[in-house]
């Protein structure tokens, strides 16, 4: 395959991951209110890490894990356990529907941040509307997180302090998953070998100990186990089509599409879990979508 065509077919990877993405939050939820927040991150990442492992295995690729630089192996590693557990903890704590729509919308920042991590990490030009993009995308967030407050100070207030973890753990995955995604294309775009089952799996097995000291209450059904097949078998395609995507297709095509990302979740979400968003939040979408498209427009490659 020439080195263009593989670019596109890594860059098209990367696209049906966002596709795959956009169920997550609510599947997630779903598996979460039955099984529990941990409880459903750790088998999710357990069972995908094995079931990727084994792909490895069986193609022959497992060595080329050993070549793969140590500060990738490392640094993206842990940011990778960073995300999971933080997004999956963010869904499982949101009080209602409606707060996981908000968290889950908070998540999605990633794109935004993506782009702007792109400009001093991978050293890309930046355009003078790229920090006003920033902020019209934040301001977005804002905007959905209040819907059902009145827009003033005190109130706002008083919806972090009694419901703020959530929101602040959606942050905390913004911004690990877009560290995740421009550090991995400049610590091992060259690099031979993946490594998200071994990331996968060291999740699992982190969020399992977790619960082993936390108690849940799982209650299985033909539902829960038909939804934690689906997020097993897709968060492993998702992730490791992202994977190559960000180390060797188009980085500022992918995070440009993922852009719709929010849109799309939304959606899936509101159908899914039968949510009833107000017009802040669509308001708020359309704000971070907006914002982001922006900064995509703003950055180039020098």
């Amino acid at each position: 395959m020439s080195p263009l065509a593989s670019r596109r077919l890594d860059t098209a990877l990367g696209l049906a991951a966002i596709l795959l993405w956009s169920t997550s939050v609510a599947f997630g939820r779903s598996l979460g209110e039955q099984l529990g927040p941990l409880t459903t991150a750790a088998l999710i990442y357990t069972l995908g890490g094995l079931l990727g492992t084994a792909v490895l295995a069986v193609s022959n690729k497992l060595p080329a894990l050993r070549a793969l630089p140590r500060r990738y192996l490392l640094g993206c590693g842990a940011l990778f356990c960073a995300y999971m557990a933080s997004l999956y903890l963010g869904l499982g704590l949101a009080a209602t529907h409606s707060q996981v729509l908000q968290v889950g919308l908070l998540n999605y920042l990633w794109p935004t941040l993506t782009v702007l991590l792109s400009v001093p990490i991978l050293r890309l030009r930046a355009g003078p509307l790229l920090v006003p993009g920033a902020i019209l995308a934040t301001a977005g967030v804002f905007l959905a997180t209040t819907q059902d407050q009145s827009l003033t100070w005190p109130a706002i207030q008083v919806n972090l302090a009694q419901n703020g973890l959530p929101y602040l753990l959606g942050l905390s995955a913004a911004l690990s998953w877009a560290l995740y995604s421009t550090l991995s294309r400049r610590w091992a775009s060259q690099a031979a070998g993946q490594a998200v089952p071994l990331f996968m799996l060291c999740t699992g097995l982190l969020l399992g100990g977790a619960r082993a000291l936390v108690a849940e209450t799982t209650q299985w059904s033909p539902r829960a186990v038909a939804e934690l097949a689906y997020m097993v078998v897709g968060s492993n395609l998702a992730y490791a089509f992202w994977e190559r995507a960000m180390r060797r297709g188009d980085i500022v095509l992918v995070a440009a599409a993922s852009l719709l990302t929010p849109l799309l979740s939304t959606l899936v979400s509101t159908l899914y879990l039968d949510a009833r968003p107000g017009p802040r939040l669509w308001i708020g979408c359309a704000m971070v979508i907006a914002g982001a498209v922006v900064c995509k427009s703003q950055v180039r490659e020098t």
